[in-house]
């Protein structure tokens, strides 16, 4: 365990909420009523591709460099977001000084905010400022890693600023201290390769090559299949006031690695891939997104942001208790339901993207999906599914209500589930 002295430690919400309370790179407090006028330019100015197309020049590169090495599929989404932009302004791993600048102040050296650290760590003695890597991953060519710094990472302290605990109990500590090599190291990435996957990923040009280019683009994350709610969530998100109207909504779901007992990327890329045709709906654009979650709440919120400023959006839905994860020990809560919206919006006029909150909305027999606090004063009669309840009726083949789930999610979701 690489984590020297790490303390197991429970902090109480309100905690993590001072801590993320007392980060805040704003120059001034975010307007009352969000209305942002922004232009979709990507963070930092400028969107970095670094993707060597001439096949000539890619075999120059692979014959120059020392040693190659295999990508973990962590290692791997992190890859291809710096080759094509999707970390923009970043067009490598960060050096120290940026490292320690993200983790304790959510920004870069430059001064500019960023949610999380993007490093490449290792345990190889070979892995020396100097070094040019072959980065592979299934044996295939994927980028060439120019090596500029080396240096030991403080990972209590990452713990701390970055998913607002030490506890090994949290995915990302757990990720960092067991998972993570001894040294993290820093420099430029350059492209030769796009991995090859079962779930295509656009690149944020040809994302934002898509995308009209005259009205607001509100971005919606999840990392689970769309069921009724969520369709309703950010289908309606197009209303908020703080949203021009002829908006569309980009839904960008992350297909990368996640929690442990997650429906695999694959099985999810077929859910979204069926609901776009069920739904046919012309304001939405569907995408996905090759990145590994955190659940760091809040900066999770703040770098989820970013990404899709990359992508083209100017707005970002942010639902309740986003990128969230509980105790397996106890089942408290990281973080507060609404730490991550909240910071959302500290931050937002910095980062130059307006969080749209998301509604709470229930089903209810009367009046179908509401939100909870239109149900409570009318009085109407709510209807709950549990995720558990449902997972048990997928299983027994047992009839979904339709008000909960997409018969055609729910057709791809029992397949997968037999096949396996």
């Amino acid at each position: 365990v690489n984590l020297i002295s790490i303390t197991i430690s429970f902090h109480v919400s309100n905690s993590r909420s001072q801590l993320y309370k007392s980060i805040n790179v704003n120059s001034k407090r975010i307007s009352k009523n969000l209305g942002i006028q922004m232009i979709s330019v990507p963070h930092g100015g400028k969107l970095v591709n670094s993707l060597i197309k001439d096949n000539e020049l890619k075999n120059d590169l692979i014959s120059s460099c020392s040693f190659e090495l295999e990508l973990d599929e962590r290692q791997l989404c992190d890859v291809e977001l710096l080759i094509q932009g999707g970390f923009s302004p970043l067009d490598g791993y960060m050096d120290e000084a940026d490292y320690l600048s993200v983790v304790k102040e959510m920004k870069l050296s430059n001064g500019l905010i960023f949610g999380l650290p993007i490093v490449f760590d290792t345990d190889d003695d070979r892995v020396l400022p100097g070094a040019r890597v072959l980065l592979k991953y299934n044996h295939v060519p994927i980028a060439v890693f120019d090596v500029s710094s080396r240096y030991l990472p403080n990972k209590p302290l990452e713990a701390k600023y970055c998913y607002g605990t030490t506890s090994i109990d949290h995915p990302a500590v757990l990720m960092i201290t067991t998972e993570r090599g001894k040294y993290y190291t820093g420099g430029k990435i350059t492209g030769l390769n796009i991995p090859k996957r079962e779930f295509p990923c656009k690149s944020p040009e040809e994302v934002r090559d898509h995308l009209p280019k005259d009205v607001d683009i509100v971005a919606f994350q999840c990392r689970n299949p769309i069921h009724r709610a969520h369709y309703e969530l950010f289908t309606r998100a197009l209303d908020d006031p703080i949203v021009r109207p002829n908006a569309v909504v980009l839904v960008h779901p992350t297909c990368g690695p996640t929690q442990p007992d997650d429906i695999p990327g694959i099985v999810r890329y077929k859910t979204y891939e069926v609901l776009k045709e069920q739904t046919n709906n012309p304001r939405i654009v569907w995408a996905y997104l090759p990145y590994s979650m955190h659940m760091a709440g809040p900066r999770e919120a703040i770098q989820h942001m970013i990404i899709r400023k990359n992508y083209g959006c100017t707005h970002f839905i942010i639902g309740r208790d986003m990128a969230g994860c509980k105790s397996s020990l106890d089942g408290n809560d990281f973080y507060g339901a609404y730490d991550a919206q909240n910071f959302a919006k500290e931050n937002a006029e910095t980062l130059g993207v307006t969080p749209v909150p998301s509604l709470n909305l229930v089903y209810t027999e009367e009046e179908n999906y509401v939100t909870a606090e239109y149900a409570k004063e009318k009085g109407l009669t709510i209807k709950n599914l549990s995720g558990t309840k449902f997972r048990q009726m997928l299983r027994g083949g047992d009839d979904i209500p339709t008000w909960f789930a997409f018969e055609s999610v729910v057709k791809v979701l029992r397949e997968e589930a037999q096949s396996s």
